[in-house]
């Protein structure tokens, strides 16, 4: 998939990590700054302990589709990692089983009828096309000439789409960006209460304090579902 808008070609790779880089610009601008460095430790005993897999709302074989559907969205590639090394199936499994609970059904129409359209279009089943019938397969959702999409098969795009970003560049807490590989992709140095007057001048780099928001002690009583 690429926009030429504007003369040039743009990765779908390109584009998120735009706009995962927006969003950490977003939370720094806003306020944050200022984790100790037993904060970061305790933040990152917490991650460790998000390495497992269980899934909680997908079946074996909707989690092959979908997985194959977000490492196509967000792949390892020579820019660094992507949906597989931050986990954004699993961010997205456990937020259908709470704050997302409302895409639970279309994620289960979405996902048979990624594997309708694959083995209408090219014979098999999403996971198991070559790469470039995958991006076929997305690249025609997204621009809508996919059929068997409930409402559309753009709108199943946008909302797979919307869900990975959150997974790849959202608070480790939640599942996804696992060891901080999204916020580390982009540049995010990670969320802060307080921004001292040296971060806050032009062209300069700003000390990673990786953490989750949920290590501060502001957020320490808030309960994160698991």
């Amino acid at each position: 998939m690429t926009d030429k808008q504007g003369g040039g070609s743009v990765s779908r790779r390109q584009l998120l990590k735009r706009g995962g880089a927006l969003a950490g610009g977003a939370i720094v601008s806003g306020g944050l700054a200022g984790i100790a460095p037993a904060e970061a430790q305790s933040a990152e005993a917490q991650s460790a302990e998000l390495l497992s897999n269980t899934r909680k709302v997908f079946s074996a074989s909707q989690a092959t589709t979908l997985e194959a559907v977000l490492e196509r969205l967000l792949p390892t590639d020579a820019t660094g990692p992507g949906a597989k090394e931050a986990n954004v199936l699993r961010y997205i499994d456990w937020s259908l089983a709470g704050d997302l609970a409302v895409f639970k059904g279309p994620y289960a129409t979405a996902i048979t009828a990624i594997d309708a359209y694959a083995q209408k279009k090219f014979g098999s089943a999403f996971a198991s096309l070559s790469d470039s019938q995958q991006d076929t397969v997305l690249t025609d959702m997204q621009t809508g000439v996919a059929t068997g999409f409930t409402p559309s098969a753009t709108a199943v795009f946008t909302m797979i789409r919307t869900h990975a970003v959150q997974g790849m560049f959202g608070d480790p807490a939640h599942g996804g960006n696992v060891g901080f590989v999204g916020w580390k992709l982009v540049g995010f140095p990670g969320p802060r209460l307080v921004i001292d007057a040296h971060d806050q001048q032009l062209n300069v780099k700003v000390k990673n304090q990786l953490a989750s928001t949920y290590s501060l002690t502001l957020f320490k009583h808030t309960k994160v579902d698991k």
